[in-house]
């Protein structure tokens, strides 16, 4: 399915997360037999050297026969990866204005954090 297509078609549902440069799109589409499946796009902002901007796009096509494994590996992942290095964003580190909140919750409280990729994994795919 070509990108014409895609701007083509009715949008049935959408959901839009934005973080800083980038913004996440979760669109709800219909297949030419009407039935529904997801696509999701990273919007990224570029500030060019003029001070102009562009906006570079990446877009995954995720159909109902994988929803149930993507989500599942997707919880399992972040899981993974907030285990083993907690919720502080580590990048965040090198900013000239950091300091660190010696008050965060502990790695242990996932759900506490707003921005925790935790958060964002509670989605029952089959209800989509």
């Amino acid at each position: 399915m070509g990108d014409r297509d895609y701007q083509e078609q009715e949008e049935i549902f959408s959901k839009v997360v934005r973080a800083g440069r980038r913004t996440y799109f979760f669109d709800v589409r219909a297949t030419k037999a009407d039935d529904y499946y997801l696509t999701i796009t990273e919007s990224k902002k570029f500030t060019n050297d003029d001070g102009s901007f562009h906006f570079k796009k990446h877009k995954i096509y995720l159909y109902k026969e994988d929803f149930q494994e993507f989500g599942d590996t997707l919880k399992e992942i972040t899981d993974f990866i907030i285990k083993e290095k907690g919720g502080e964003v580590i990048s965040d580190r090198h900013q000239s204005n950091y300091k660190r909140d010696d008050q965060a919750a502990p790695a242990d409280s996932d759900a506490a954090e707003p921005n925790h990729p935790a958060s964002f994994t509670n989605i029952n795919f089959e209800d989509i």
